[in-house]
């Protein structure tokens, strides 16, 4: 299985409900470092898993959609625990539409699978990973 993973960040306030969460259900903020890795078992005509250039800007478009922004404020969030991991998994479901709109080009149609990993920090991070 061959993979391309291009790198981005964003970063949000948000809060948590729940007291497992402990003092995370205040507001406070969080950087989140993203990879994006996109993979196929076979290359395309062109020798590549995707165009990088391409993977970089939607996935930088997708974190323009999340950056800056107080999760806890957003209609789509509402009443959710926007956690590492299901941030991870809004990432990587919104670059799935992406690559069946077409933008990240017709040779990204051949793609499997994506896989969107979230960093916390140097010592913490989670991932999802979804059949396209």
């Amino acid at each position: 299985m061959f993979r391309v993973t291009v790198r981005d960040h964003f970063m949000v306030a948000h809060s948590f409900h729940g007291e497992m969460f402990g003092p995370a259900q205040g507001l406070h903020g969080a950087t989140f470092t993203v990879d994006a890795s996109f993979h196929r078992a076979e290359l395309d005509a062109d020798n590549v898993v995707v165009d990088i250039g391409l993977a970089a800007g939607e996935l930088g478009a997708v974190l323009s959609e999340l950056n800056y922004r107080n999760l806890d404020d957003e209609h789509a969030f509402a009443g959710v625990n926007t956690t590492t991991e299901f941030l991870a998994k809004v990432v990587a479901d919104r670059l799935a539409e992406r690559v069946a709109g077409g933008g990240l080009g017709e040779g990204a149609r051949g793609l499997e699978r994506i896989s969107v990993t979230l960093h916390e920090s140097h010592v913490a991070w989670a991932s999802y990973e979804r059949a396209l």
